[in-house]
């Protein structure tokens, strides 16, 4: 078997990268890296430090303050009982980055360029020490280009929608807010995401598709082993 193996694993918001990665990522022993929280932690960073409003404002916040921000930022992962914790300079923020009002403006900071550099840079030295699973919006175009296996997950948007309703109803996260909000918010990421201009979600020309409308998270788990094993040979 070959050493330092990176599966990157691409797709739109709560098409289940993170829920698939993990289970693998456990199954074989691979580190796995959440590229999301990464940037849902610094858009809590860059609200806390009243970078950006809470009507999604990005567009004066300068080089300077990002670089500055960026710089004084930790971002942490320890693993738990209850999954995988995310610590902002030793705060865990687990929770917190998954509430509407990080989720609503995560998109906008992880155009930015600035970012963007410095958390792929992060992302990398993590996928060159260790065999890892990788999933974000440019891991197989950007950030691991060269990854032994690529996956590109995708879901409908009235599947995901439903996905996150159930989510948010069992963690007690924004429980007030409708099924109909969520599906505008998760086409209004769609949108954002493959239209940035700096690494837009797309499907890397060697990835592998896989739908997961109505299939299980097991037999979604059991068919990206399947090719990661094939390809690892």
């Amino acid at each position: 078997m070959k050493t330092n193996i990176q599966v990157a694993i691409d797709g739109p918001a709560s098409a289940g990268k993170s829920t698939i990665a993990k289970i693998i990522a456990k199954n074989l022993s691979y580190i796995y890296v959440d590229t999301g929280a990464m940037y849902r932690t610094i858009t809590l960073a860059a609200i806390n430090a009243g970078l950006i409003n809470l009507d999604g404002d990005a567009s004066e916040i300068s080089d300077v303050a990002i670089q500055q921000l960026l710089q004084a930022t930790q971002i942490k992962f320890k693993p738990s009982d209850d999954g995988q914790l995310v610590f902002l300079n030793e705060q865990d923020v687990s929770e917190e980055i998954r509430q509407s009002h990080v989720n609503n403006l995560v998109s906008l900071i992880a155009a930015i360029p600035t970012v963007r550099r410095d958390l792929v840079e992060r992302q990398r030295i993590i996928a060159n020490e260790n065999n890892v699973i990788m999933d974000g919006r440019d891991i197989g175009t950007t950030v691991l280009p060269h990854a032994a296996v690529k996956i590109f997950l995708v879901a409908s948007v009235a599947e995901r929608a439903q996905r996150r309703y159930r989510e948010n109803q069992l963690k007690g996260i924004d429980t007030k807010i409708t099924l109909a909000e969520i599906e505008a918010s998760i086409e209004r990421r769609d949108y954002l995401d493959s239209h940035r201009e700096v690494s837009p979600l797309t499907q890397a020309t060697d990835a592998i598709l896989v739908d997961t409308t109505g299939v299980t998270i097991n037999d979604v788990v059991n068919e990206i082993t399947t090719i990661i094993n094939n390809k690892i040979k």
